[in-house]
């Protein structure tokens, strides 16, 4: 039986660590079970109220934060990794940079007005004053959330790949279930989440059967089952056709289960580490089978900062 949508996703995946530079030295921030932890910062609540009554607030806990508001953000499909060959590499240097851009000064109409002898002009209304000051103050605000929002990707980025994937599970699984709901910026959460499918089953795909990316068709499926996967037509015309649900790139593909043994994992029966029941297909429309997988860690094991390659499931 395939897993209730109701059963956390991430069972299969171990806990990962990543070193962040805070305040004068190095920070370990942990994701463990769905959760972003600070381990570095015993109360990270009582940092935040230093923070706000004007002390500085560590760089972990704006991570822990920026975590928060991208968890259900649509944009991490499009900039976070394919696949552990499709690495994005980001570091605290870009994020610093990014963040002494966005400082008072350095961008906006500020930074460009002249410094000649400014015209006189005749008094405009009130009402002009108060138009133009008001779209002003709008831009800005635009401006700077734009600017904070580039500023959280990054960090999330710079975390490393195993953050990564697992970000864009916590984005799946939040619009999963409402694919026909357009999320609070308007996108199309059904486009979207296509186009991550097919972003992400497509290297799958080329490594499962030697088939070009490009001659990899997928679609959303509904309903019960796990969905559909065949082969059409010849030579340029050949195309693997593929239906899956949305829930198989948070179950499947950001648990590292997606090729085990040679077989495409299609969903899984029972969810866990380091032992998992899979449904795989060994071919494009062959019948899935039930096979049960024993996950193993890259060279520094599990929870170690170095631990970027996610877990290695073997049949």
């Amino acid at each position: 039986m395939i897993n209730s949508p109701n059963e956390d996703w991430f069972a299969p995946l171990p806990p990962c660590e990543a070193q962040v530079p805070c305040g004068e030295g190095r920070h370990v921030v942990r994701w463990e079970a769905g959760a972003f932890r600070l381990a570095s910062h015993a109360d990270p609540e009582a940092e935040l109220v230093l923070a706000a009554l004007g002390g500085d607030k560590p760089r972990c806990v704006d991570l822990a934060e920026a975590w928060g508001r991208h968890a259900a953000d649509l944009t991490v499909l499009s900039v976070g990794p394919r696949g552990p060959d499709d690495p994005v590499p980001v570091g605290w240097d870009d994020v610093d940079a990014a963040a002494q851009a966005a400082q008072p000064g350095q961008w906006g109409w500020q930074a460009y007005r002249p410094h000649s002898t400014p015209m006189r002009l005749a008094s405009p209304p009130t009402a002009a004053i108060a138009r133009a000051a008001a779209r002003h103050a709008q831009f800005e605000r635009e401006a700077e959330q734009a600017s904070q929002r580039k500023i959280d990707i990054l960090s999330l980025l710079a975390l490393g790949h195993a953050f990564q994937v697992r970000l864009t599970g916590h984005v799946v699984a939040a619009y999963a279930g409402r694919l026909d709901q357009p999320d609070e910026h308007g996108r199309n959460v059904r486009s979207v989440l296509t186009a991550a499918l097919l972003g992400r089953l497509a290297p799958v795909a080329e490594q499962w059967i030697g088939i070009d990316q490009d001659q990899v068709v997928v679609a959303l499926h509904d309903g019960p089952g796990w969905g559909s996967a065949e082969l059409t037509g010849r030579g340029a015309q050949r195309r693997l056709r593929v239906s899956l649900p949305a829930w198989w790139l948070a179950r499947v593909w950001a648990c590292g289960l997606a090729l085990t043994g040679r077989h495409l994992v299609v969903a899984t029966e029972r969810a866990g580490w380091p032992d998992a029941r899979v449904l795989a297909l060994r071919a494009p429309g062959a019948e899935p089978v039930s096979l049960e997988a024993h996950a193993s860690t890259g060279p520094h094991g599990v929870g170690s900062p170095s631990t970027h390659d996610g877990p290695n499931w073997e049949i």
